[in-house]
């Protein structure tokens, strides 16, 4: 298994330093089921604010590249049913991919809910917003 950090996995999927592209683009489809590449939870957060952020994709666009993700036989990504579950949130609701996905994880840790400053993630069932 090889580790792939986020700005290897960022330059395969935006294309946009020819040299550096080419290198994680070799590097990524050289994965295999017998030598899978490993994505972090902190990867996939890191992606996916580095897409938005500094990228400006849409966020039904960062969905379909989380998706080709969870599916790529050749990559094996942490906590991925938790992963699953904060996409599915992600697309319907307003908070960050992150929020969504630090929720799943904990409830998968046995956490009953998550307790947050962040309104939009409050919202959802599985964090109880704090009041000053």
């Amino acid at each position: 298994m090889i580790g792939i950090d986020t700005n290897v996995l960022v330059r395969y999927i935006v294309q946009d330093d020819e040299l550096q592209a080419a290198i994680a683009t070799e590097s990524i489809e050289a994965c295999s089921i017998g030598t899978p590449g490993w994505i972090s939870a902190i990867v996939l957060c890191e992606t996916v604010w580095v897409l938005s952020r500094a990228y400006g994709y849409e966020k039904t666009t960062i969905q379909s590249v989380l998706q080709r993700i969870f599916l790529a036989s050749e990559l094996i990504v942490e906590q991925q049913e938790q992963g699953w579950a904060a996409l599915r949130d992600f697309a319907s609701g307003d908070a960050d991919f992150s929020d969504y996905l630090i929720a799943h994880m904990n409830q998968a840790s046995g956490c009953e809910y998550t307790i947050t400053f962040d309104k939009k993630a409050s919202n959802h069932r599985l964090f109880r917003l704090l009041k000053p």
